[in-house]
Protein backbone atom coordinates (compact mmCIF):
# COMPACT_ATOMS: atom_id res chain seq x y z
CA UNK A 1 0.00 0.00 0.00
CA UNK A 2 1.76 3.13 -1.26
CA UNK A 3 1.71 6.17 1.54
CA UNK A 4 -0.82 8.41 -0.95
CA UNK A 5 -3.20 5.23 0.19
CA UNK A 6 -2.99 6.40 3.99
CA UNK A 7 -6.28 8.27 4.68
CA UNK A 8 -5.47 9.97 7.97
CA UNK A 9 -6.66 13.32 8.28
CA UNK A 10 -9.87 12.41 5.75
CA UNK A 11 -13.06 12.64 6.54
CA UNK A 12 -15.76 10.00 4.90
CA UNK A 13 -19.69 9.55 4.78
CA UNK A 14 -20.58 6.25 4.29
CA UNK A 15 -24.34 5.26 3.81
CA UNK A 16 -25.90 1.76 4.16
CA UNK A 17 -23.20 1.77 6.83
CA UNK A 18 -24.40 -1.23 9.21
CA UNK A 19 -24.73 -3.47 5.87
CA UNK A 20 -22.43 -5.91 5.07
CA UNK A 21 -20.29 -4.09 2.91
CA UNK A 22 -21.06 -1.00 4.23
CA UNK A 23 -20.00 -1.66 7.60
CA UNK A 24 -16.43 -3.40 5.92
CA UNK A 25 -15.44 -0.37 4.50
CA UNK A 26 -16.37 1.79 7.60
CA UNK A 27 -14.41 -0.38 9.09
CA UNK A 28 -11.88 -0.46 6.69
CA UNK A 29 -11.49 3.23 6.48
CA UNK A 30 -11.25 3.92 9.81
CA UNK A 31 -8.10 1.77 9.71
CA UNK A 32 -6.19 3.57 7.48
CA UNK A 33 -6.90 6.34 9.56
CA UNK A 34 -10.11 8.29 8.56
CA UNK A 35 -13.01 9.48 10.57
CA UNK A 36 -16.31 8.26 9.47
CA UNK A 37 -19.35 9.54 9.70
CA UNK A 38 -21.75 6.53 9.18
CA UNK A 39 -25.30 6.22 7.83
CA UNK A 40 -28.28 4.01 7.83
CA UNK A 41 -31.88 3.74 8.05
CA UNK A 42 -34.21 4.53 11.12
CA UNK A 43 -34.24 2.30 13.70
CA UNK A 44 -31.04 0.22 12.33
CA UNK A 45 -28.65 -1.23 15.33
CA UNK A 46 -25.43 0.40 14.79
CA UNK A 47 -23.86 -2.00 17.71
CA UNK A 48 -22.50 -4.61 15.68
CA UNK A 49 -20.74 -2.51 13.73
CA UNK A 50 -19.26 -0.15 16.32
CA UNK A 51 -17.61 -3.51 18.59
CA UNK A 52 -16.89 -4.55 14.64
CA UNK A 53 -14.58 -0.80 15.04
CA UNK A 54 -13.82 -0.98 18.36
CA UNK A 55 -16.01 1.94 19.62
CA UNK A 56 -13.46 3.99 18.07
CA UNK A 57 -13.51 8.13 18.79
CA UNK A 58 -13.56 9.03 15.10
CA UNK A 59 -16.67 6.69 14.78
CA UNK A 60 -20.26 8.93 14.36
CA UNK A 61 -23.29 6.93 13.76
CA UNK A 62 -26.63 8.36 11.92
CA UNK A 63 -30.19 7.77 11.10
CA UNK A 64 -31.52 8.58 7.68
CA UNK A 65 -34.19 7.55 5.32
CA UNK A 66 -31.72 8.21 2.23
CA UNK A 67 -34.54 8.94 0.20
CA UNK A 68 -35.81 11.80 1.90
CA UNK A 69 -34.02 14.92 0.98
CA UNK A 70 -34.47 16.58 4.18
CA UNK A 71 -32.88 13.73 5.87
CA UNK A 72 -30.08 13.35 3.34
CA UNK A 73 -29.71 17.13 3.80
CA UNK A 74 -29.59 16.75 7.42
CA UNK A 75 -27.09 13.26 7.54
CA UNK A 76 -24.53 15.73 4.94
CA UNK A 77 -24.78 18.70 7.43
CA UNK A 78 -24.26 16.47 10.47
CA UNK A 79 -21.49 14.43 9.09
CA UNK A 80 -19.44 18.05 8.19
CA UNK A 81 -20.37 19.48 11.64
CA UNK A 82 -18.96 16.29 13.25
CA UNK A 83 -15.35 16.49 10.82
CA UNK A 84 -15.34 19.82 9.15
CA UNK A 85 -15.38 19.07 5.61
CA UNK A 86 -15.95 15.46 3.50
CA UNK A 87 -13.29 13.94 2.09
CA UNK A 88 -15.09 10.57 0.65
CA UNK A 89 -18.77 9.74 0.23
CA UNK A 90 -19.64 6.28 -0.17
CA UNK A 91 -23.35 6.47 -1.82
CA UNK A 92 -23.93 2.67 -0.66
CA UNK A 93 -27.48 2.48 0.72
CA UNK A 94 -29.43 0.39 -1.70
CA UNK A 95 -32.25 -2.59 -1.44
CA UNK A 96 -32.80 -5.16 -3.35
CA UNK A 97 -36.54 -6.08 -3.87
CA UNK A 98 -38.47 -8.65 -4.88
CA UNK A 99 -37.60 -11.63 -7.38
CA UNK A 100 -40.93 -11.23 -9.88
CA UNK A 101 -40.97 -11.41 -13.61
CA UNK A 102 -42.14 -7.43 -15.09
CA UNK A 103 -45.60 -8.92 -15.50
CA UNK A 104 -45.78 -10.05 -11.26
CA UNK A 105 -43.67 -6.80 -10.10
CA UNK A 106 -45.44 -4.65 -8.10
CA UNK A 107 -45.43 -1.31 -8.66
CA UNK A 108 -44.86 -0.03 -5.08
CA UNK A 109 -42.44 -2.21 -4.96
CA UNK A 110 -40.42 -1.29 -8.24
CA UNK A 111 -40.77 2.78 -7.03
CA UNK A 112 -39.33 1.49 -3.20
CA UNK A 113 -36.11 0.58 -5.22
CA UNK A 114 -35.65 3.17 -7.51
CA UNK A 115 -36.60 5.37 -4.66
CA UNK A 116 -33.56 4.08 -2.25
CA UNK A 117 -30.85 3.04 -4.87
CA UNK A 118 -31.46 5.94 -7.69
CA UNK A 119 -33.37 8.81 -6.16
CA UNK A 120 -31.34 8.06 -2.22
CA UNK A 121 -27.86 8.35 -4.82
CA UNK A 122 -28.81 11.38 -6.33
CA UNK A 123 -30.11 13.36 -3.87
CA UNK A 124 -26.66 12.18 -1.73
CA UNK A 125 -24.48 13.94 -4.34
CA UNK A 126 -26.90 16.96 -5.01
CA UNK A 127 -26.16 17.41 -0.87
CA UNK A 128 -22.54 16.44 -1.15
CA UNK A 129 -21.10 17.77 -3.98
CA UNK A 130 -21.52 21.42 -2.91
CA UNK A 131 -19.69 21.01 0.59
CA UNK A 132 -17.25 18.82 -1.77
CA UNK A 133 -16.80 21.73 -4.28
CA UNK A 134 -16.75 24.29 -1.73
CA UNK A 135 -13.51 22.65 0.20
CA UNK A 136 -11.92 22.57 -3.51
CA UNK A 137 -12.40 18.52 -3.78
CA UNK A 138 -13.33 14.92 -2.43
CA UNK A 139 -14.06 11.63 -3.97
CA UNK A 140 -17.54 10.52 -4.36
CA UNK A 141 -17.87 6.18 -4.94
CA UNK A 142 -21.42 5.25 -6.03
CA UNK A 143 -22.63 1.87 -5.33
CA UNK A 144 -23.69 0.01 -8.44
CA UNK A 145 -23.52 -3.59 -9.66
CA UNK A 146 -22.85 -6.06 -11.89
CA UNK A 147 -26.23 -5.67 -12.44
CA UNK A 148 -25.98 -2.49 -13.70
CA UNK A 149 -23.95 -3.73 -16.79
CA UNK A 150 -25.90 -7.29 -17.39
CA UNK A 151 -29.60 -7.86 -16.91
CA UNK A 152 -31.03 -10.73 -14.63
CA UNK A 153 -33.85 -12.47 -14.79
CA UNK A 154 -36.73 -11.44 -11.92
CA UNK A 155 -34.78 -8.34 -10.61
CA UNK A 156 -35.92 -5.96 -13.19
CA UNK A 157 -35.95 -3.12 -10.45
CA UNK A 158 -32.91 -3.84 -9.10
CA UNK A 159 -31.29 -3.81 -12.46
CA UNK A 160 -32.70 -0.61 -13.76
CA UNK A 161 -31.87 1.09 -10.71
CA UNK A 162 -28.18 -0.18 -10.70
CA UNK A 163 -28.00 1.46 -14.63
CA UNK A 164 -29.08 4.66 -13.37
CA UNK A 165 -26.59 4.72 -10.72
CA UNK A 166 -23.88 4.52 -13.97
CA UNK A 167 -25.80 6.88 -15.88
CA UNK A 168 -25.89 9.69 -12.76
CA UNK A 169 -22.81 9.17 -11.93
CA UNK A 170 -21.25 9.86 -15.55
CA UNK A 171 -23.56 12.61 -15.97
CA UNK A 172 -22.18 14.33 -12.37
CA UNK A 173 -18.47 13.35 -13.22
CA UNK A 174 -18.37 15.09 -16.45
CA UNK A 175 -20.23 18.44 -14.07
CA UNK A 176 -18.04 18.46 -11.67
CA UNK A 177 -14.27 17.54 -12.61
CA UNK A 178 -13.14 20.97 -12.91
CA UNK A 179 -13.91 21.53 -9.11
CA UNK A 180 -11.64 18.58 -7.76
CA UNK A 181 -14.57 16.57 -7.15
CA UNK A 182 -14.36 12.64 -8.87
CA UNK A 183 -17.26 10.17 -8.95
CA UNK A 184 -16.87 6.77 -9.78
CA UNK A 185 -19.13 4.00 -9.39
CA UNK A 186 -18.19 0.28 -8.21
CA UNK A 187 -20.08 -2.65 -9.60
CA UNK A 188 -19.75 -5.66 -7.11
CA UNK A 189 -20.75 -8.80 -8.44
CA UNK A 190 -22.06 -11.69 -5.80
CA UNK A 191 -21.04 -11.06 -2.27
CA UNK A 192 -21.42 -13.03 0.52
CA UNK A 193 -23.87 -10.93 2.09
CA UNK A 194 -27.65 -10.28 3.74
CA UNK A 195 -28.73 -9.07 0.35
CA UNK A 196 -27.83 -12.05 -1.69
CA UNK A 197 -29.08 -15.11 0.45
CA UNK A 198 -32.48 -12.75 -0.30
CA UNK A 199 -31.82 -13.19 -3.81
CA UNK A 200 -31.30 -16.59 -3.83
CA UNK A 201 -34.13 -17.51 -1.84
CA UNK A 202 -36.11 -15.32 -4.17
CA UNK A 203 -34.53 -17.21 -7.16
CA UNK A 204 -35.45 -20.50 -5.47
CA UNK A 205 -37.27 -20.52 -2.23
CA UNK A 206 -37.10 -24.56 -1.79
CA UNK A 207 -33.58 -24.81 -2.10
CA UNK A 208 -31.43 -21.60 -1.69
CA UNK A 209 -28.44 -23.22 -1.22
CA UNK A 210 -28.65 -24.15 -5.16
CA UNK A 211 -29.06 -21.14 -5.87
CA UNK A 212 -25.85 -20.21 -4.32
CA UNK A 213 -24.06 -22.95 -6.55
CA UNK A 214 -25.74 -21.83 -9.57
CA UNK A 215 -24.69 -18.54 -8.93
CA UNK A 216 -20.75 -19.62 -7.84
CA UNK A 217 -20.59 -21.51 -11.32
CA UNK A 218 -21.04 -17.88 -13.23
CA UNK A 219 -18.12 -16.69 -11.69
CA UNK A 220 -14.64 -17.98 -13.19
CA UNK A 221 -13.30 -17.28 -9.32
CA UNK A 222 -15.80 -19.81 -8.79
CA UNK A 223 -16.87 -18.05 -5.37
CA UNK A 224 -18.44 -15.24 -4.02
CA UNK A 225 -16.68 -12.17 -3.30
CA UNK A 226 -16.27 -10.93 0.40
CA UNK A 227 -17.44 -7.21 1.81
CA UNK A 228 -13.57 -7.11 2.61
CA UNK A 229 -12.58 -7.16 -0.97
CA UNK A 230 -15.15 -4.52 -2.18
CA UNK A 231 -14.15 -2.27 0.58
CA UNK A 232 -10.54 -2.16 -0.50
CA UNK A 233 -11.47 -1.29 -3.87
CA UNK A 234 -13.91 1.76 -2.22
CA UNK A 235 -11.22 2.60 0.12
CA UNK A 236 -8.67 3.24 -3.15
CA UNK A 237 -11.22 5.24 -5.10
CA UNK A 238 -10.97 7.36 -1.88
CA UNK A 239 -7.52 7.70 -2.00
CA UNK A 240 -5.04 9.98 -3.27
CA UNK A 241 -3.61 7.29 -5.09
CA UNK A 242 -6.81 7.55 -7.36
CA UNK A 243 -6.82 11.46 -8.17
CA UNK A 244 -6.95 10.95 -11.92
CA UNK A 245 -9.59 8.04 -12.11
CA UNK A 246 -13.16 9.87 -12.35
CA UNK A 247 -16.27 8.97 -14.03
CA UNK A 248 -15.83 5.02 -14.35
CA UNK A 249 -17.15 1.77 -14.03
CA UNK A 250 -14.98 -0.60 -11.25
CA UNK A 251 -16.42 -3.91 -11.62
CA UNK A 252 -14.98 -6.18 -8.24
CA UNK A 253 -16.98 -9.49 -9.65
CA UNK A 254 -14.40 -12.60 -9.75
CA UNK A 255 -14.48 -12.45 -13.30
CA UNK A 256 -18.08 -12.51 -13.87
CA UNK A 257 -18.62 -9.92 -16.32
CA UNK A 258 -15.77 -11.07 -18.61
CA UNK A 259 -18.26 -14.30 -19.78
Amino acid sequence: MGERNDLAGKAALVTGAAGAIGAATVKLLLERGASVAAVDRPGVSFAPLIAACGEAENLVTLEADVSDEGQVADYVSLARQAFGRIDIFFNNAGIEGVVKTVPDYPLEEFQKVMSVNVIGVFLGMKHVIPVMAAQGGGAIINMSSVAGLIGSPGLSAYVASKHAVIGLTRSAAAEWASHGVRINTVNPGPIESRMMRSIEGGVSPAGAQKAHEQFAQLIPAGRYGTPEEVARLVAFLGSDDAAYLNGSVYVVDGGMHAV
